[in-house]
């Protein structure tokens, strides 16, 4: 099955914990790995850094369920920082997840519903300031 979905990591200090997903693992579930985005990208430079505190990767297909148990099982370094954003294809924005009492959660944003859908693992994140 063809399915589109985005994910956006943010987390501070969490190059460590976060390398492991930026390489090829055919032990896991899924094969696309995150690209680390460094401070250099939002300066509009390309000198090279070691810091970075994001990651995005682009999942092509419907197999990527295990993904938001294996960040929440992360050992972050300040979990209070990481966000996770999510853009499954038939959502109308990005829907975002924190660590919350040790359990990735998914933040409720105004004027936005989740609905049940059997083709995506997070369901459809829909905006309801939109809707006639």
């Amino acid at each position: 099955m063809s399915r589109f979905a985005e994910v956006i990591v943010l987390a501070r200090d969490a190059e460590q914990v976060m390398h492991h997903l930026t390489v090829r693992d055919d032990e896991r579930e899924w094969h696309q790995c995150f690209t680390p985005v460094g401070d250099a990208m939002f300066e509009g430079t390309n000198r090279a850094t070691d810091e970075c505190y994001a990651w995005v990767i682009q999942f092509r297909r419907h197999n990527w369920t295990g993904l938001l148990a294996h960040l929440e099982s992360l050992h972050w370094p300040d979990p209070h920082s990481v966000q996770v954003l999510v853009h499954d294809e038939e959502d109308s924005c990005f829907g975002l997840w924190m660590i919350y009492d040790g359990k990735l959660t998914e933040v409720p944003l105004p004027r936005t519903r989740r609905m049940e859908f059997r083709s995506s693992v997070t369901g459809v994140l829909l905006r309801t300031d939109n809707e006639d």
